[in-house]
């Protein structure tokens, strides 16, 4: 008899196997990601580019309004009007007309001018409300049972939807509802794509990562600004304007996966497991058995729990109520709300002052956009070097900075040059802001309640844009001010929060709790 063969106990048994079976490694997703399935590899990258493709459509669909609500030039159309004036205010009725018709703006259309010049701010102070309400039920809804791909889904069809209906708009009512129902849909595009771009990402990568959405963001003013080009009447340009939404959800969406984060927060262990295999296996990375995920709560060296005694394989439940109770979440919440506030009332209103600026609409529009593509490359390249809080800090100072002196600039000639390069100046740090403060709000809470603090952040950003529009209607040098005071307040108050840098990215309140309370100050 061979010295090799099996010991048996007559039954068929091995009588060297272990009593009881090995227990599972646990380990969580920055782990698996670090160790065994890649970091950012070819599965991320995909996934990234697909997921953010949905940033365009809001940049598309927030900055049609430079171009819908419009003021077309004019002329006169008799011997009783004077053209030598800068309005029509005090001209005869009938003594002038708009240049291109007026179907070529809601402006002229539906005689938003003079006393009813109000209803321009009005319509673009209501879209961004419906963005406000629309970030906190998509916000809810995504870390709920929809997910987040069901919930980016949902609104790139309503995106579409309500774009093309708003084309059909028979009185300024009419329009302004769909609007409404638009930025209700668009509140949300952006918040659903970024966590789900990123959440697969490994902590190395998710700051870079994070802060590349933005180029979409950018991509898609810069593409409305084409589409606008061309199509010139109002009712048309939505209804282009709507087609990439529809676009992206045949073309597209099929081919994104559900966030593994979020599939193991809500107790869907295997389904985790299943993208994570498929992670490894794209980067051609090899994941060993023996490896199973678990919440960062349950995670440590030194315990080897049965899976039976787990909560991963349980759904794990957050609100903003939560986020609330815990005082080290909620004063990071506070800070988060007051600074994305100020920081989206200097971005939109600088976007939108263009049309203050007396210059080329498409031109500025395009070169704005084309501004804030350096500020996300300078900001990435240096936010895992100086860190979150000093670039965050500076970014909106610098901004700051350049709106006082737009603010101080009179005159035309020159000083309209200097003005229009102090606004591209001043957008240009707030842009490196205005992305960055997604990727740090992203970091200052666990997943299990991040798109619900995400949420809560980006209504503060929808506050601070409804404010924008009233405050551009204002003209002069007022914009420019108060944008400059925006700048400054909101830099002082990132003092207040602390680092994420290099700092995990965690799963659960307990997990992140637990973890912070080793460190001697929140402020840290």
């Amino acid at each position: 008899m061979s010295n090799s063969s099996t010991l048996s106990n007559g039954n068929g048994d091995d009588l060297r196997s272990p009593l009881i079976p090995k227990q599972p490694k646990k380990v969580t997703m920055d782990q698996m990601l670090e160790k065994y399935c890649g970091e950012f590899g070819w599965w991320q990258f995909r996934h990234f580019v697909l997921t953010s493709l949905a940033w365009a459509l809001e940049g598309i669909h927030t900055m049609v309004m430079i171009f819908a609500d419009r003021e077309p030039g004019w002329r006169c159309s008799t011997n009783r009007c004077d053209s030598t004036g800068k309005s029509v205010c005090g001209l005869e009725p009938g003594s002038w007309e708009w240049l291109g018709g007026s179907a070529s703006s809601t402006v002229s259309e539906f005689g938003l001018i003079c006393g009813q010049k109000y209803k321009v701010g009005l319509v673009q102070s209501l879209f961004f409300a419906g963005c406000l309400i629309g970030a906190g039920v998509f916000g809810h809804l995504s870390d709920s049972k929809m997910g987040r791909k069901g919930s980016l889904t949902i609104v790139c069809i309503l995106n579409a939807t309500f774009g093309c209906l708003t084309a059909f708009s028979s009185d300024y009512w009419t329009y302004t509802l769909f609007r409404v129902l638009s930025g209700f849909s668009t509140g949300g595009t952006g918040l659903c794509a970024f966590v789900l771009a990123t959440e697969p990402v490994g902590q190395s990568w998710r700051g870079v990562a994070g802060m590349s959405t933005f180029y979409f963001f950018s991509i898609g003013i810069a593409v409305v600004s084409a589409i606008a080009y061309f199509f010139q009447m109002w009712r048309s340009l939505y209804i282009a304007s709507s087609v990439p939404s529809v676009m992206l959800v045949i073309f597209v969406l099929p081919f994104i996966h559900e966030s593994p984060r979020w599939c193991l927060v809500r107790g869907k262990v295997d389904e985790a497991m299943k993208i994570m295999h498929k992670i490894a296996k794209s980067n051609g990375k090899h994941l060993p058995e023996g490896i199973v995920l678990a919440l960062d709560s349950e995670v440590n060296d030194n315990d080897d729990v049965p899976n039976s005694q787990s909560k991963s394989n349980e759904a794990q439940n957050g609100s903003i109520l939560d986020v609330l109770r815990l005082p080290l979440t909620r004063f990071r919440l506070f800070l988060a709300v007051a600074i994305n506030f100020f920081s989206s009332v200097v971005y939109f209103g600088l976007s939108l002052n263009v049309v203050n600026l007396g210059t080329n609409l498409y031109l500025n529009v395009a070169l704005n956009a084309v501004a804030e593509m350096p500020a996300y490359l300078l900001t990435a390249l240096v936010l895992d070097r100086l860190g979150r809080k000093p670039l965050a800090i500076w970014t909106m100072w610098f901004s700051g900075i350049f709106c006082l002196a737009g603010s101080l600039m009179k005159g035309d000639g020159t000083w309209k040059v200097v003005r229009v390069v102090c606004g591209v100046l001043g957008i240009f740090g707030m842009a490196g802001t205005y992305n960055l403060l997604f990727v740090y709000s992203m970091e200052l809470f666990p997943t299990v309640v991040r798109n619900a603090a995400l949420g809560c952040a980006t209504q503060a950003s929808q506050m601070g844009a409804i404010l924008a529009p009233l405050v551009v209607v204002l003209g002069g040098g007022i914009p420019f001010a108060v944008f400059a005071a925006c700048g400054f307040a909101g830099g002082l108050l990132v003092i207040y929060l602390p680092e994420t840098l290099n700092r995990p990215l965690y799963d659960t309140m307990a997990g992140m709790e637990e973890a912070e309370a080793e460190k001697p100050s929140i402020l840290s």
